[in-house]
């Protein structure tokens, strides 16, 4: 059998259904479109489309794609960036070596 995968629209759905109901509406109103796959012609429109159908009627749903492409394409990149340097995140920090020995036993463990 093949390899199934979830779309986007469903996995933003699912991700926030499983956030505490009090900050859904805001998660819904504030969808953040980023990354270079979102570049794809058509992505923001079908995305906006799917999601429309997947959102409860009492949710306002608000997708926020930035003009710039190369503002959308190194976004994560450089919000990873951001956060790598926190010393706070530097605790979290798995070597290679860590996780074969751990698997993702030390991600739970590191990062709960």
């Amino acid at each position: 059998s093949g390899n199934t995968m979830l779309g986007v629209s469903h996995v933003v759905t699912t991700s926030i259904g499983m956030c505490d109901i009090d900050i859904r509406p805001g998660l819904y109103g504030s969808v953040i479109v980023t990354g270079g796959n979102t570049l794809l012609q058509g992505f923001t429109d079908r995305l906006n489309r799917e999601l429309s159908q997947k959102t409860p009627p009492s949710m306002r749903l608000k997708l926020i794609a930035n003009n710039s492409t190369v503002e959308r394409r190194f976004s994560p990149w450089i919000g990873g960036s951001i956060l790598a340097s926190l010393g706070t995140f530097q605790q979290m920090w798995i070597s290679k070596q860590e996780y074969e020995e751990g698997g993702k036993q030390c991600v739970e463990r590191k990062c709960p």
